[in-house]
C-alpha cells in the first residue's frame, strides 16, 4: 500500500507508520532533538545518509508537521531545521524503543557494529579515497 492510500483511511496508527515509515526520519528526530540544526550539520551528523536522501526526509517530514525549516534570506543562503510539538512529543517514544531494542538485543560479538563504529567507518573510507 502506497503512503498516499494509507493516508486516506483513519486509522491513527497506519498515519504514524506513514509518517515515520522510513529508516532514516526516526533517526533524523533523534539528532535533531530540542535544538536548531543546519543542513549541513544534518548531513555531518548522520554522515551515513546521502544528501539527497535527506532532503527528501527532511521534505516530507515537513509535509507531515513533524519539522520546522526556517529559512533566513542571507548571503550565503542558511536553512534551520528544527521539530514541531508533534516531532517533540516522538522524542519519549523514540527512547523507548531505543529502550526495548537495548533489553531484547541478542549480542553476537562476531557481528556487532555499535553506531559510533558506523559512522568512523564511514569517515575513514571517505579519506581514503
Amino acid at each position: 500500500m502506497k503512503k498516499s492510500e494509507l493516508m486516506e483511511y483513519s486509522c491513527p496508527l497506519g498515519k504514524a507508520m506513514s509518517a515515520l515509515g522510513s529508516k532514516w526520519k526516526p533517526i533524523i528526530v533523534l539528532v535533531i532533538k530540542d535544538r536548531k540544526l543546519r543542513f549541513g550539520e544534518l548531513a555531518v551528523r548522520i554522515n551515513v545518509i546521502s544528501r539527497k536522501v535527506l532532503t527528501d526526509q527532511l521534505r516530507e517530514m515537513q509535509t507531515d508537521g513533524l519539522v520546522i525549516r526556517e529559512e533566513f534570506k542571507e548571503i550565503p543562503p542558511r536553512v534551520e531545521y528544527s521539530l514541531t510539538e508533534k516531532g517533540l512529543a516522538l522524542l519519549p517514544i523514540l527512547y523507548q524503543l531505543e529502550e526495548w531494542e537495548t533489553k531484547y538485543h541478542v549480542y553476537d560479538p562476531n557481528k556487532a557494529k555499535d553506531c559510533k563504529n558506523l559512522l568512523e567507518e564511514k569517515k575513514i573510507k571517505k579519506a581514503v579515497i
